[in-house]
C-alpha cells in the first residue's frame, strides 16, 4: 500500500507499511485483548469463589446414598407440583402413581436465593386436603429456589426443587 506524504519542499514521499508497523499493530492489538481478559478473569474471580459445595469431600462420600434415595423416590411414583399461591403463598400438590391425592404428608421446605444464603427461609406447610399443602412467606420478590422435603407413611420420602420468580 502506498500513501503520499507531503515533504517540506512540496514533493510527496511515498509511505510504506513496513514490518515494524505490522509488529507494533499486532502488539497493540494483542495487548488490548490480553488486558481485557485479565480484567474479566479478575472480575470473575472476585465475585465467585468457585466453591459449589461447602463440604465437597463429604458430599462425594454420600453420593451413592443419594442415588439410592433417588431410586426409592422414583419407585414411589409420586407426582409433586409446586407453585405460587398469590403474592405471599406457596402451594404444593402431591399425587400418587394413579393420580390420587396424597393426604397426611409432612411437608417442609426451604426458600433460598439462587446465588447466596442470605434471606434463607424455612417453611412448614399445612394440609389443605385433597393432596394440597400451603405455606405463607411474606415479602417475596425476585428469584428463589424452593427445596421441598415430603415425608409420607413409613420410609416414603420425596424431595423436589423448583426455581420460583416473583415480580
Amino acid at each position: 500500500m502506498t500513501v503520499s506524504v507531503p515533504l517540506s519542499d512540496g514533493q510527496r514521499k511515498p509511505f510504506r507499511i513496513t514490518g515494524l508497523h505490522v509488529l507494533v499493530g499486532m502488539i497493540v492489538f494483542f495487548s488490548i485483548i490480553i488486558g481485557l481478559d485479565v480484567f474479566f478473569v479478575t472480575l470473575a474471580y472476585r465475585s465467585f469463589s468457585g466453591e459449589v459445595a461447602s463440604n465437597p469431600y463429604e458430599a462425594g462420600l454420600a453420593f451413592n446414598q443419594k442415588l439410592e434415595a433417588e431410586r426409592r423416590q422414583a419407585a414411589l411414583g409420586w407426582t409433586v407440583t409446586m407453585g405460587q399461591d398469590g403474592a405471599e403463598g406457596l402451594v404444593i400438590t402431591a399425587r400418587d402413581r394413579d393420580q390420587n391425592p396424597l393426604s397426611g404428608l409432612k411437608v417442609e421446605a426451604t426458600l433460598e436465593r439462587p446465588a447466596t444464603i442470605k434471606g434463607r427461609r424455612d417453611l412448614v406447610f399445612r394440609d389443605l386436603g385433597q393432596g394440597r399443602y400451603q405455606a405463607v412467606a411474606p415479602g417475596l420478590e425476585g428469584a428463589w429456589d424452593l427445596r421441598a422435603r415430603i415425608q409420607g407413611k413409613g420410609d416414603a420420602r420425596f424431595e423436589a426443587e423448583r426455581r420460583m420468580i416473583w415480580p
